[in-house]
């Protein structure tokens, strides 16, 4: 008989938010209990509308878009032009000073070293809010924004898509169902490289050697980030590659690979974490993230679960080949290998696309059990944000789960930056106990003009 392991709270809770019925009431009736009527149309402004933050608008377009902020003119051009009646800002600060009122909810989908600042104004102003992943920069901006959102009480969706998706369901009651018993060590990653090094000559050119384009508002690019020359090597897309700005692959894919394991196992913090590099001197390139490295991270036992190890793979480095995976399939390259005392299951990114135990013939046996997580309609993660606000509800990856998600990936960059050093980890105290150089790492500083 296989041991059935208990639903966890953050089920029942998303069971009975599913529950909630909706009541047709005017907005004024509800005003004071930052609930929307469902038969209103929510008014959305975005911050950072180019890329991922235009996709995102796009999943948004069936309310009311009334204001778009970009410091890159040139890059939002496709959403200004498909919302023209929207307001146009550079500056999401000079936005609310003009249009707070008309404003219900915020979309962040600036880079990462202006997610808080830019997530925090609206918070600040009892907006909801949805910001893409990572959530922030930093474990101190982590926890500011978790504080922050819980006590202006409003709605929070962390832009890890694949949270909403059936396959992690299907995942988590996998795993409480017992199918491969009691997890011990995972293996997650992607094989993505995203490193600033390669374009190292490109970024040290005299700072008047390379004009800013007319589109783009560099300073206000740059935002709470310490002042440097503009270069081509940073922006649009590269800038995840370089430590001031971005967060690196770990940064970029944890919230996607590593949640289904997170939710599932309710991992929670580590206690130690340490990271391995390869051709890389973190002194020597500062600015930079290496081409591959191997972060191992220790929880400790919580719960029913005995303790659990995970390590990362980026870039170079592989996840390693399951011996139970059958010779004729590829190895995972990104998503995770989780182990069991009584078998293996794998998936692929995004909510644990393609989750299955292996071999098959261990898969075609499994009897699966019913499902018990209530799913979202068509897996679709906005939809998700917009329900919760209308019903007054927790979204499935509010700021309470993504904010400690994004901590792991935070964690990451840090160990990166001290690789060789087994870091320990006291997230009560949200310090490390044994090296007071990591702890620099935990809350940088910001240029002068910027605070959260």
């Amino acid at each position: 008989m296989k041991k059935k392991l208990a639903v966890t709270r953050r089920a029942f809770l998303g069971a009975a938010a599913a529950a909630a019925t909706l009541t047709i009431v005017p907005r004024h009736a509800v005003a004071q209990s930052g609930k929307t009527p469902p038969n209103e149309k929510l008014n959305i402004a975005g911050i950072g509308v180019g890329g991922q933050g235009g996709g995102d608008l796009q999943n948004l377009s069936g309310e009311n878009i009334v204001a778009l902020c970009d410091v890159d003119q040139g890059r939002a051009g496709g959403s200004f032009t498909r919302w023209p009646k929207a307001s146009q800002y550079r500056d999401f600060r000079k936005m609310f000073d003009e249009i707070e009122k008309k404003i219900d909810a915020v979309l962040v989908g600036t880079p990462d070293h202006t997610h808080a600042v830019a997530a925090m104004a609206a918070i600040k102003r009892n907006k909801h809010v949805y910001c893409e992943k990572p959530l922030a920069h930093s474990v101190y901006e982590v926890r500011q924004l978790m504080k922050a959102a819980k006590e202006h009480n409003v709605v929070t969706q962390l832009g890890n898509q694949g949270h909403s998706s059936d396959s992690i369901r299907v995942f988590c009651e996998w795993i409480w169902d017992g199918a491969i018993g009691n997890v011990h060590t995972i293996h997650a990653g992607c094989s993505a490289i995203n490193t600033g090094g390669r374009r190292r000559k490109r970024a040290t050119g005299s700072a008047d050697s390379v004009e800013v384009p007319k589109t783009l508002d560099w300073d206000l690019w740059l935002g709470p980030a310490q002042q440097r020359p503009y270069s081509p090597a940073y922006l649009p897309g590269s800038w995840r590659g370089w430590i001031p700005f971005g967060n690196g692959t770990v940064g970029d894919w944890t919230c996607h690979v590593v949640d289904p394991v997170f939710w599932a196992l309710d991992l929670g913090a580590p206690k130690t974490i340490q990271a391995k590099v390869k051709d890389y001197d973190p002194k020597a390139q500062p600015d930079v993230f290496p081409m591959g490295e191997i972060i191992t991270y220790e929880f400790p036992a919580k719960g029913k679960r005995g303790p659990v190890t995970m390590h990362w793979y980026s870039g170079t480095e592989r996840i390693p080949r399951p011996k139970d995976l059958e010779p004729d399939r590829k190895p995972v390259e990104t998503g995770a290998v989780v182990l069991g005392d009584k078998g293996t299951i794998t998936y692929g990114s995004h909510g644990a696309g393609g989750v299955r135990i292996i071999p098959e013939a261990k898969m075609k046996d499994y009897k699966r059990p019913d499902p018990t997580i209530p799913r979202v309609p068509r897996g679709h993660h906005q939809t998700d944000w917009l329900q919760a606000i209308r019903k007054g509800t927790k979204a499935g990856s509010d700021f309470s789960y993504g904010g400690p998600l994004t901590e792991l990936a935070m964690l990451g960059v840090i160990a990166i930056k001290m690789a060789g050093t087994k870091l320990e980890w006291d997230a009560e105290a949200m310090r490390f106990t044994n090296s007071e150089e990591a702890n620099q790492h935990v809350n940088p500083p910001y240029r002068a003009g910027w605070t959260l």
